[in-house]
Parts: structure tokens; C-alpha cells; sequence
């Protein structure tokens, strides 16, 4: 099992220089690979949550890339409607060429109402547009030149290289956990990226999963979660509601454990709080990712 860091890529105090601090620091504690948030319209209800300045996360990646060497890069998530998938499958395919320890695109559907209006998006169709790209984005990745017919978008003898470097493409980590992100992880993902998970719901999900892939006729997507870690001094309450990542730091070792007994292949830490003013330091974050460190499975 692999571990990552979520990079805090927006707030108050972020700068290039912390940016790659926080990506040299995570390689530093032996983490595998970091992923970057996506906003391209930081409207009310997004500045709320993730205040502005917000860097893009793939010219970050790029900008890491080149400065970070050996750490895997990703994106949990990129709102796949947000742009065009050839657009999406180019900066992706890049980016794995330009990272000796290539790059991750995770997938989703976004949740702000209010940034798709601000991107002409309609937000009632995002599930059945990020299906379409998708699809879109892994014909460009394998077919050169590609063409793709469907309802939002459509071309034709289009060159798409350079390829991934990464064969047969780059890997696709599908967030979200309704029905229908469980089956776009079936039928799109090679792995499904929840955020927050508890371990009830992944006991509940994870066979949903398997049968969505059955029916697609695929292998079941790997698990890939993003946690969020609250560190306290006292256990918390193991009811089926407490976010794993969520406790002291004996509940947080046995999630870690727990994860890997599920088939959890790679685990995305996340110290951010959800709230920019509880958001604690550079210093407090190294803090927790280094005891959290200690706790790494390999399998």
C-alpha cells in the first residue's frame, strides 16, 4: 500500500516556494505521491471553503514536476466538465511524460452550482458529461489520431501525442461514492478514490463496486481513498459515522491497518481541515504527516 499527501494548493500564505516546500517535505517523509485540488472559478460558495489565491493544479504539477523529482502527481479531483476532454487527456499525457514518477487523474463531477454557471456548464448534466469525457479522454490517450462521437462533444483525425508515458495510459481515480459514481468507477476507473470514507460505508460500497465491474465486464477498480486526518488526544467514538483518519493516533494506526486488510493500494492524506480557519500551520501539518508516517503498511 502506497501513501500520499494531499497538497493544500490555495489559501492565505501559499506561495510557489511553500507549494514545493509541502511536495518536497511529503518525498522527504517517504511518501509515494501528491495530489492537487481543482477550482477554476473561485466563486462565493468555493472561497468559502478554499479561499483564494487557488493555484491550478496542472500547471502545479508541471511546475513540481521539474523540481520534485521521484513523486508520483495527481489531481484528486479534476471536475472533468470544467474543460474540454482533449484538453484534459493532453495536460494529463503531458505531465506523465514530463514526471519520471508519473501522474494521476483523479475524476469527478465537482459541487459547485455556482462555479458551473460561472463555465457555462450545465450543472444538471454533469454525471452523464463526465461519462462522455472520460470515455473521450482514454480514446485520446490510446489512439492517434482519435475521433469520438457523443452528445457534448465531438471530433475527428485528431493527433493526441504525445502518449502517456505510462502504458496502457494514465491511471483514472474515480471520486465520489453515490450509485452512479460507483459505476463510472466500474466502467471508467482503475481505481475509487472516496473522500472521507467511513468504514461502515466502505463495507457497504465496496461490494456494489465489485458487482458494477462484473457487469461491466471489467476488473474491479482498486481501493484509493483520501483521508482527512484529525489528530486527537483521546479515542473518539467508534461508531459507524467516525471518518476514518478521524481519532487519536492508535485509532488512526488501525485504520491504516484496516485499509490495507480492505485492498486499499494507495492512501491520500489529507491534513486540511475543511474549514480555512481551522487550519493549522506548515509546521503543524509536517507534525502529523510525520507520526502518521510511521504508520505505513506495505503489501
Amino acid at each position: 500500500m502506497r501513501f500520499g499527501v494531499n497538497l493544500l494548493n490555495f489559501g492565505s500564505g501559499t506561495t510557489p516556494e511553500s507549494l514545493v516546500r509541502q511536495a518536497t517535505d511529503a518525498r522527504d517523509l517517504g511518501f509515494s505521491f501528491a495530489m492537487i485540488s481543482d477550482h477554476i472559478a473561485v466563486t462565493p460558495d468555493v472561497h468559502a471553503v478554499y479561499p483564494a489565491p487557488f493555484y491550478d493544479q496542472f500547471v502545479l504539477a508541471a511546475h513540481l514536476a521539474g523540481r520534485v523529482p521521484g513523486l508520483t502527481l495527481g489531481t484528486t479531483i479534476t471536475v472533468i466538465p470544467y474543460r474540454h476532454p482533449l484538453q484534459t487527456a493532453r495536460l494529463a499525457a503531458n505531465i506523465d511524460q514530463l514526471n519520471d514518477a508519473g501522474f494521476i487523474l483523479g475524476a469527478g463531477v465537482g459541487w459547485s452550482a455556482a462555479e458551473y454557471r460561472t463555465l457555462g456548464v450545465p450543472f444538471e448534466e454533469r454525471g452523464a458529461i463526465t461519462d462522455e469525457y472520460l470515455t473521450a479522454i482514454r480514446a485520446a490517450w490510446t489512439q492517434d489520431p482519435c475521433g469520438f462521437e457523443g452528445r457534448y462533444v465531438t471530433f475527428e483525425d485528431v493527433r493526441t501525442g504525445p502518449a502517456p508515458a505510462t502504458a496502457p495510459h494514465v491511471p483514472v481515480w474515480v471520486g465520489g461514492d453515490s450509485p452512479a459514481a460507483l459505476r463510472r468507477a466500474a466502467r471508467l476507473g482503475e481505481a475509487w478514490h472516496p473522500y472521507l470514507p467511513t468504514l461502515a460505508g466502505l463495507r457497504a460500497k465496496l461490494p456494489r463496486l465489485a458487482e458494477e465491474a462484473d457487469r461491466a465486464g471489467r476488473a474491479v477498480p482498486r481501493l484509493a481513498p483520501r483521508i482527512q486526518l484529525a489528530l486527537s488526544e483521546r479515542p473518539l467514538p467508534d461508531t459507524a459515522d467516525r471518518p476514518l483518519g478521524h481519532g487519536s493516533a492508535e485509532q488512526i494506526r488501525a485504520d491504516v491497518e484496516t485499509l490495507a486488510e480492505l485492498g486499499a493500494g494507495h492512501v491520500l492524506l489529507d491534513t486540511y481541515p475543511g474549514d480555512p480557519a481551522r487550519r493549522g500551520s506548515a509546521d503543524d501539518d509536517r507534525k502529523v504527516l510525520e507520526l502518521v508516517a510511521g504508520f505505513r503498511v506495505t503489501s
